[in-house]
Order: structure tokens, then sequence, then C-alpha cells
């Protein structure tokens, strides 16, 4: 069975009352419970992991890697335009690993846009809401379902 992580960076803990006209409504419970009703359809296994520490992140990257992961989901929050540490991380364990983000980043600040993240990552998905947790788990099932090659 293939296994996926799913890993949610600083402040993510607290969806459905931040900001939820950016985020939404639906806390982290809530899409998590969606996204492995989705996961189970596909025969795919997703453990998830919420920190507000750039270090913890980085241990449960390892970890996956080391304990045989096929795939990473990533949404680093604010880590996503600065944590190199966590860009070396994603490059340094060779998994197929898509970078998600609730809202469009790309419509938000300047600052916001930029990610360091994104360059080792198969993709990105933004601006969908919940959904773009569910588009990403539907690539990864696609591509690593079908042995096909890393994009980068």
């Amino acid at each position: 069975m293939m296994k996926i992580r799913v890993l949610n960076g600083p402040n993510l803990n607290l969806l459905g009352t931040r900001e939820p006209d950016v985020y939404g409504c639906q806390t982290l419970e809530d899409i998590e419970k969606k996204l492995d009703i989705e996961a189970q359809s596909y025969g795919i296994k997703l453990d998830f992991f919420q920190s507000n520490h750039e270090g913890e992140i980085i241990d449960s990257i390892h970890e996956a890697f080391i304990s045989g992961y096929d795939g990473l989901i990533i949404n680093a929050g604010a880590l996503t335009h600065y944590s190199l540490a966590i860009r070396d991380a994603i490059s340094g364990v060779k998994l197929p690993c898509i970078e998600v983000h609730l809202s469009n980043i790309h419509a938000r600040e300047e600052f916001r846009s930029k990610s360091v993240i994104a360059p080792v990552c198969m993709g990105q998905i933004s601006g969908f809401g919940a959904e773009s947790y569910s588009a990403a788990l539907f690539v990864l099932h696609k591509r690593i379902g079908s042995k096909s090659p890393r994009f980068t």
C-alpha cells in the first residue's frame, strides 16, 4: 500500500478560526478527515503531521524517508517563503513532493508569491482551498502509482 505523509506548517493548526476570509472555515482536522477518505479510495495510507517549528517539520520529512514513505504533500505556511532548510530536506530525501496552499499565494502580497520550496517539488497547487490537498493527492496517486518520472 502506498504511504504519503501530509505536512502542515506554522499556524495551520488554527484553520477554521484564523482569517476565514482567506483560508476558509474548514479546520485542519476537517481537511484531514476528507483527504483520508479520498486516500482510502485510491488505496493510499496517509499520515498527517503539523508543527509550528521548522526543525520538527524537517525531522518529519527525514522520518518519512527512513520509514519508506512513497511521497509527501506539504503546506509549509510562511516557511514556504524562506526556509532553505526545509527545501534542503525535501531535496535530500528525493521523495516525490507536491507543495500546496489554500490561498492563491500569487494573488496576495508580493512576499507570499515566492516559494523556495517549489523548485524541489514535483509541482505547486494553490488557491483551491482544501481541494488543493485533494488535487495533490490525485497527482501523487497517478504519478507514483504509474511509476512516472519525478518532474522538477
